[in-house]
């Protein structure tokens, strides 16, 4: 399910949590927000920037700790053990 963020309306005070913004998993079915979960103050849908790829540290972390070895393609034929 897709992330949103939220901030209170151009304007209005709101609460700490909402004035500074706030993210929340929806659905993409599901109605945009238009009271602070916290509040109840106005808020609006903000963009966001795409976020394309993975966290390469959690991922390489775990597979270090289970024992995996991850090799870097130097060449044709020719790698180097990163871990």
């Amino acid at each position: 399910m897709p992330v949103y963020r939220y901030e209170a309306k151009k304007g209005l005070a709101g609460c700490e949590h909402c004035h500074e913004g706030f993210e929340t998993v929806q659905s993409m079915n599901d109605k945009p927000l238009t009271k602070c979960p916290e509040c109840g103050g106005a808020v609006v849908k903000t963009p966001v920037a795409a976020q394309i790829g993975r966290s390469i540290s959690k991922l390489d972390d775990r597979a270090k700790q289970a024992g995996f070895t991850k090799l870097k393609r130097l060449g044709k034929g020719e790698y180097e053990k990163q871990y």
